[in-house]
């Protein structure tokens, strides 16, 4: 039900890239379970080879750590980050691995996790194969999986499917795109949330487990706000790049708002800095859509719950659900993954995702929050993903407090108005899709382009 469910664009997971780290870690994980259970005791050795986007940047995203993670066997939303750094140098260092969790196998990671960076698979630039070698050398089980964005894997299979062939759609509200969406609301009278929650309900989910979802996500999200403002240190990786949140975070707690009302300004930036410079450490965060940009939403949900009056976890609740179906028009009808359409996929996304949630939760009516939607992508078109040495942190995090501002700015542009407006949410999407195509590969999280290749590492 994946195919048409809205939850999914939350998923909690560990830094630094969904699409580089948590999607590679998830394809691993299966693929040790599946090549276990059918061959057992013939596997002798296992590999991962690494194409495009996935082997330029993957040392910097640590997508050699998420596939040593996943062949172990550990998953995302269970791990224990301190743990999972143990794991991985006990396996440097001792050149061997238990499949799983279960079948020992020598295993280095220089010679068997393989850079194949000057190679892109046509399906998507994220790609990876997995293979499991018999004692003769013999590939027994083999895989290729894509990381698509937003920690979604799909298989070559499924990858190879047209949309014709695709789960039936069981929604009772079925929509697959903005103007459709909105019809259903005028037409019954109903929020964006409210489609949401009961296409949920239709999909087999009951709403107490809608509820424990949305308000575990909330959790999460604000718990990797209140880390970041207490963590200080330098973020991994080689750029010295300092931790600013803690530091911002004491100057904003003995400054007025009543003498400096811009200081809301502030606070927000702080919110979305904590949970990418979490992001970028290997912390547990919310990908939202993505983990790059998984700073936008929490920051602009907590401006909600900490500056709005009135806010409540009902409230939340409905910002969430509403982020989610406005990501998933995203997913559906264009891309949420950098290595595809650019940075506009990712912290363009989530800044739209975030103004027309905001909107909604303030008042705005369901033409008023596509429009905020709208507006916040419309300004984020053509973004280019050029991290500088591979590394989620520069101009990732910044990028984050910006997204979150020019959300709430579209959501009180679109509250003064009527709905009404000049480009549609459709449209906007579709001009998104288009310039990712037409936008060259060294700009999508290569680090062949922009600022990774004009800032000056020595």
């Amino acid at each position: 039900m994946e195919a048409f469910s809205v939850l999914p664009m939350f998923k909690v997971g560990i830094g630094p890239s969904s699409s580089h780290t948590l999607g590679p870690m998830l394809a691993a994980a299966g693929f040790a379970k599946r090549a276990l259970d059918k061959h057992g005791e013939q596997i002798a050795a296992v590999s991962c080879t690494l194409y495009g986007s996935l082997a330029l940047t993957g040392e910097g995203h640590a997508t050699d750590k998420a596939i040593i993670l996943g062949l172990l066997g550990y998953l995302p939303e269970t791990l224990d980050p301190h743990q999972a750094d143990l794991a991985v140098h006990q396996v440097r260092s001792n050149d061997t691995l238990k499949l799983d969790g279960k079948r020992e196998l020598a295993f280095s990671p220089q010679k068997q996790i393989i850079y194949q960076s000057d190679t892109f698979l046509p399906e998507h630039p994220n790609g990876m194969k997995l293979n499991a070698f018999n004692q003769d050398g013999k590939v027994i089980h083999a895989e290729t999986w894509f990381s698509v964005g937003g920690g979604y894997i799909v298989s070559a299979a499924e990858a190879a499917k047209t949309a014709g062939e695709e789960p039936e759609d069981k929604r009772i509200l079925p929509f697959d795109n903005a103007e459709q969406l909105l019809n259903h609301c005028e037409q019954q009278g109903i929020r964006l949330a409210t489609v949401a929650r009961r296409n949920e309900l239709s999909l087999g989910s009951s709403q107490e487990e809608i509820n424990q979802y949305l308000d575990k996500i909330r959790e999460v999200m604000i718990s990797a706000i209140d880390r970041g403002c207490h963590h200080e240190g330098v973020l991994p990786g080689g750029l010295t790049v300092v931790r600013r949140a803690p530091q911002l975070y004491q100057r904003l707690k003995v400054r007025s708002l009543s003498q400096d009302p811009l200081a809301l300004m502030d606070w927000v930036s702080m919110f979305a800095l904590a949970v990418n410079e979490e992001n970028a450490g290997g912390g547990q965060i919310v990908t939202a859509p993505t983990n790059g940009a998984a700073g936008v939403i929490p920051a602009v949900l907590a401006y909600y719950m900490r500056f709005v009056e009135g806010a409540t976890d009902e409230g939340a609740r409905e910002f969430l659900l509403t982020a989610a179906v406005i990501g998933w028009l995203y997913k559906r009808n264009a891309s949420i993954s950098a290595a595809e359409v650019g940075c506009q996929g990712e912290i363009g996304v989530a800044s739209s995702m975030a103004a027309g949630a905001l909107c909604a939760v303030l008042g705005g009516s369901a033409a008023q929050a596509e429009n905020a939607a709208e507006m916040a992508m419309e300004h984020h078109l053509g973004m280019t993903c050029d991290p500088v040495k591979g590394l989620v942190q520069v101009p990732c995090i910044e990028r984050n407090a910006m997204g979150a501002i020019k959300a709430i700015n579209a959501a009180r542009l679109a509250l003064l108005g009527d709905g009404k407006h000049r480009v549609s949410l459709d449209a906007c999407i579709e001009t998104m899709r288009q310039t990712g195509v037409d936008m060259q590969s060294k700009y999508k999280e290569t680090a062949l382009g922009g600022l990774a290749v004009n800032i000056v590492l020595c």
